[in-house]
């Protein structure tokens, strides 16, 4: 049996996104995104929690993430998930971490949120975002997992 990993998450962005080459020369796009949650505890008060989620994206889309996103930006990320092990330098202790690998990137947010306000204070046009690449290839229907 095949597995089957998944993960759609919306929030904001905790900081810049950061973009670094692999020594390959791939791109990757590191970035974090803030999940609040709110619910009532067993006393019926409401309380609020946030969740920290590590993303990375690779290739033209990191790239375009590097670009356009900012800190604070409103964000849907669908992706897959990830685990990476590895053992620490300095305490020899090892260490793990599960990150979305971001396969989907929307933005929720207009284009001021996303620091597009002009210099006098108007909101800019939201950037349009276009496909560089669009296939005219039919999908064979047969080589789809599902």
């Amino acid at each position: 049996m095949r597995g089957f990993s998944k993960a759609i998450i919306t929030g904001n962005l905790t900081r810049d996104p950061e973009v670094r080459n692999t020594p390959n020369g791939a791109s990757v796009c590191s970035f974090s995104v803030a999940v609040n949650r709110v619910y009532r505890d067993s006393n019926g008060e409401q309380k609020e929690d946030v969740s920290f989620i590590d993303c990375s994206a690779w290739g033209k889309l990191g790239e375009m993430i590097g670009q356009y996103a900012k800190k604070g930006s409103s964000v849907l990320v669908s992706g897959r998930l990830d685990q990476r092990s590895w053992e620490d330098k300095n305490s020899g202790q090892k260490r793990s971490r599960v990150e979305v690998v971001v396969e989907d990137f929307n933005f929720l947010s207009n284009s001021q949120e996303r620091g597009g306000a002009k210099a006098d204070g108007a909101a800019e046009p939201a950037d349009e975002v276009v496909p560089t690449e669009i296939s005219d290839e039919e999908v064979d229907l047969s080589e789809i997992p599902f």
